[in-house]
């Protein structure tokens, strides 16, 4: 019997912020070589398009985490 997948994520949906900005590097690269056929071109452009609105949705969440955090007021990082 098939086990059920519990995933409840689309397909083409990354696994995490970091695995998406690491998708999106290496479809810029393939892009920018020219490495990828005329074909493909338009395809990639949209998957990149689409890892672009992922990551930023994902900074745009954790900035608003951020903020119930920080009581509505962003506070200027430093490093240690």
């Amino acid at each position: 019997m098939a086990k059920a997948s519990t995933s409840t994520s689309a397909p083409n949906t990354p696994a995490s912020y970091e695995a998406a900005v690491l998708e999106l590097e290496q479809l810029v690269s393939r892009l920018e070589s020219g490495e990828l056929p005329l074909a493909q071109l338009l395809t990639g452009y949209q998957r990149g398009a689409e890892l672009l609105k992922y990551c930023r949705e994902q900074l745009a969440a954790v900035e608003g985490q951020i903020k119930v955090l920080d009581e509505g007021m962003l506070k200027t990082w430093t490093p240690e």
